[in-house]
C-alpha cells in the first residue's frame, strides 16, 4: 500500500515573501496495517521502485524526498523517525552505491515499513548513476536509479502525482484555506478555490540540493535567489517570490500570485519550472472571480463539486458506435469500425483524468478542453465498473448479432471492422441495441440507437490547419437533424523517457446536418498548443475529424453499491478523420 507522508505544511508569512514558520497546519500520520513483528533472521528485501515522493517518476534529485516500495524492506515497521533522522533503523538501511565504483551513501530514514521506506537523499550525493540496496540484516539486489541535480515533484492530494496539488490560498495570516473546488470545510479544515490576484503557497521536493539543511528541524533557503524558477499556471508563466525550504528538510514550498487574467476552471494545470525544465503536471481549481464560491467544470454542478470536496463519488456511463474514414499509407482509403465505452466513477482529485462528461458538450457551440497525461503509473486514473457481459446486435449485413464487447479492465471495446484492409464487419444504417446482463458493480441495462445515412464531405479533410485562420468545413447528405461533430485537437510532448508528458487540447464543436457547413473561428483553434520549433517541420501534432450521428440516447443502469441511478448514454459517430498539422 502507499502510505501517507507525514509532512508539515505551514502557513508561513514573513515581510510579504511568505517564508517564515508560523504555526503546523497539518500533520497527516503513517498509517500501517498489519505489520509483522520482527523475525530472528529477516527475509531477503526486494526493491520494486524507488520514486521521488511527490510525483511518483523515477530519478532523485540531490536533497529531496523519495520512497522505495518493495517486499520484506523491513522485518517490521518502526514507522515515523524524529529529527535528527537515523541512517539506519533497527538494522535497516538504504544505500546509494555509484554504479561506476566507490563507497556507498545511506540515506536519511523518515519512515521505515516492510513493504515502504521515505527517506531524504543527501545532499551531498552526486549526480550520476547509482545502485540502491535495502540492507535489513540481508542486502537486496541492487536497483539501477539516476541521481540529478534538480526535479521538482508537486505533492498532491490524492498521492497520485498528478491529481489536485497540494496548494494553500492564502486569505490572511490567520487563514490559509487548501485548495480545493468549492468554499467549505473539510474535517475541520477550511477549504475554498483559488481566485484570480491571489497568493498561493505550493508544496512539493526536489528543487535542488541544500545539504546545511537536509538533517535539521527548521531549515530555510531560496532557491529562487539564484536561478530562475517560475510556477506555470495554465500554461501561463507567473514569476516565485519564494521557492525552497521553509522549515521541513527535503521539502520545498513555492510561493506565487495569481495575475488577475490566469485562466479558471476546477483543472487548471499547475506546474514548477527550474531553469526552464517543467514538473510533472499536477492541477488545482480556480474560481472565475474573487466574488465565486467554486470553480466551474463544464458538466458538473456546484452541488456536484460540494459533494466531491466532502469525499463524494460520481459514476456515469457511455458507449458509442464509431466509423471513421481516413487515409492509411498503402492501405489507401480505409473505414475503421469500432464500438467502445465503460461505467466511470471519478472523485473529485481525479477530475482531470476523466475529461469533459456527456453533459459538457453543449450543442450549437464549441469548447475547449485540456488533458493532461504521462506514461507511468497513477493511482489518480479514474475508476471503471464491472458491467458482466455486454452485447451488441445490430442491423444485417453488420455481422453483429448478440456479439460480445470484450472487456479489460472493466473498459469494453471491439473491433467490428476495418473496411478496406480485413473487415468482419460494418457499422451500416439501423437500429443497433446494447444489451448488459449486469456485474460485481453495475446492474443489467438494455438501451438502442438508431444509424442515420453518413455525411458527404464536400472536399476532405486539410492536412494543415493554420490557426489564425480558421477553419471551414463543408458537407451535404445525412439527417438534418442529425448532429455534426467537428472535434480536433493538439498536442506538445516534455519531459523525460522515463516521464513523458502529453499536453492535449481538444476542441468540439457542434451543429446539424442541415446546416451543410460551419466555421470553427480562430478563437477556438489558437487556444490549441503549437509544438516548438525543434520539432520537424510538417510532421501531423494532431489530429482532426467530422463526423455525425443521431443525438445521444440516454439510458439508466443501477450502481449496486447503494442501488443508485448512473446516468448514461449510447451514441454514434460516423465521419472522417485525418492526422493534421496545427501551425
Amino acid at each position: 500500500m502507499r502510505h501517507v507522508w507525514g509532512l508539515y505544511v505551514w502557513p508561513a508569512i514573513a515581510r510579504g515573501s511568505l517564508f517564515r514558520r508560523l504555526a503546523p497546519f497539518a500533520l497527516a500520520l503513517l498509517i500501517t496495517v498489519g505489520a509483522p513483528a520482527a523475525n530472528a533472521a529477516a527475509p531477503t528485501p526486494t526493491i520494486a521502485a524507488v520514486q521521488d515522493a511527490a510525483s511518483n517518476t523515477p530519478n532523485i534529485a540531490q536533497g529531496s524526498l523519495f520512497s522505495v516500495y518493495g517486499t520484506n524492506l523491513s522485518p517490521s515497521s518502526p514507522g515515523l523517525q524524529n529529527f535528527p533522522r537515523p541512517t539506519v533503523v533497527g538494522g535497516v538501511k538504504v544505500t546509494f552505491a555509484p554504479v561506476a565504483g566507490g563507497a556507498g551513501t545511506d540515506t536519511y530514514l523518515i519512515y521505515v515499513g516492510t513493504g515502504q521506506i521515505n527517506a531524504l537523499l543527501p545532499s551531498t550525493v552526486p549526480v550520476g548513476y547509482y545502485n540502491v540496496t535495502v540492507t535489513n540484516g540481508t542486502v537486496s539486489s541492487p536497483f539501477f536509479v539516476q541521481v540529478v541535480a534538480s526535479k521538482v515533484g508537486l505533492f498532491t492530494q490524492d498521492q497520485s502525482g498528478t491529481g489536485l496539488a497540494v496548494v494553500q490560498n492564502y486569505i490572511s495570516q490567520s487563514e490559509v484555506d487548501v485548495n480545493r473546488l468549492t468554499t467549505g470545510s473539510f474535517s475541520g479544515v477550511p477549504i475554498s478555490p483559488a481566485k484570480p490576484g491571489q497568493t498561493l503557497i505550493a508544496w512539493g521536493t526536489g528543487l535542488g540540493p541544500y545539504a546545511a539543511g537536509d538533517n535539521t528541524a527548521n531549515p530555510v533557503h531560496d532557491f529562487s535567489t539564484s536561478e530562475p524558477i517560475a510556477a506555470v499556471v495554465g500554461g501561463v508563466s507567473i514569476p516565485v517570490a519564494f521557492a525552497g525550504r521553509a522549515g521541513y528538510a527535503g521539502e520545498d514550498q513555492i510561493n506565487f500570485t495569481l495575475p488577475g487574467n490566469i485562466p479558471t476552471g476546477c483543472v487548471v494545470t499547475l506546474q514548477i519550472s527550474v531553469n526552464g525544465v517543467l514538473s510533472a503536471p499536477s492541477y488545482i481549481s480556480i474560481a472565475p472571480s474573487s466574488g465565486s464560491s467554486a470553480c466551474v467544470q463544464p458538466g458538473y454542478t456546484t452541488q456536484q463539486l460540494q459533494a466531491f470536496d466532502q469525499g463524494g463519488t460520481s459514476t456515469t456511463g457511455g458507449f458509442s458506435l464509431t466509423q471513421v474514414a481516413e487515409t492509411l499509407g498503402k492501405y489507401g482509403n480505409v473505414k475503421s469500425d469500432s464500438i467502445g465505452g465503460s461505467f466511470t466513477q471519478i472523485n473529485g482529485f481525479q477530475m482531470a483524468a476523466a475529461g469533459p462528461t456527456p453533459a459538457a458538450i453543449t450543442y450549437g457551440s464549441c469548447q475547449v478542453f485540456h488533458v493532461i497525461s504521462t506514461n507511468t503509473v497513477s493511482v489518480s486514473q479514474s475508476t471503471d465498473l464491472d458491467a458482466g457481459t455486454v452485447t451488441l446486435t445490430g442491423p444485417a449485413g453488420t455481422n453483429l448479432t448478440n456479439q460480445i464487447i470484450p472487456e479489460d479492465t472493466n473498459s469494453y471495446s471491439y473491433q467490428i471492422g476495418t473496411e478496406g484492409v480485413t473487415s468482419t464487419g460494418s457499422i451500416l444504417q439501423g437500429t443497433y441495441t446494447l444489451t448488459g446482463a449486469g456485474g460485481k458493480d453495475v446492474g443489467p441495462f438494455n438501451t438502442s440507437i438508431s444509424v442515420g445515412p453518413p455525411l458527404t464531405l464536400i472536399s476532405p479533410l486539410p492536412t494543415i490547419v493554420t490557426e489564425s485562420a480558421g477553419l471551414t468545413v463543408n458537407w451535404q447528405g445525412g439527417n438534418a437533424s442529425d448532429v455534426v461533430y467537428i472535434i480536433g485537437a493538439s498536442y506538445t510532448n516534455n519531459g523525460t523517457v522515463d516521464n513523458q508528458i502529453t499536453n492535449t487540447t481538444e476542441f468540439i464543436c457542434t451543429t446539424t446536418a442541415g446546416q451543410q457547413t460551419f466555421t470553427v473561428p480562430a478563437s477556438i483553434l489558437t487556444q490549441l498548443p503549437i509544438p516548438p520549433p525543434a520539432q520537424v517541420a510538417g510532421t501531423p501534432n494532431g489530429y482532426l475529424e467530422v463526423v455525425s450521428g443521431a443525438k445521444v440516447t440516454n439510458f439508466n443502469a443501477t450502481l449496486k453499491a447503494d442501488g443508485s441511478n448512473i446516468p448514461s448514454v449510447f451514441g454514434s459517430l460516423v465521419g472522417a478523420g485525418s492526422s493534421v498539422v496545427y501551425q
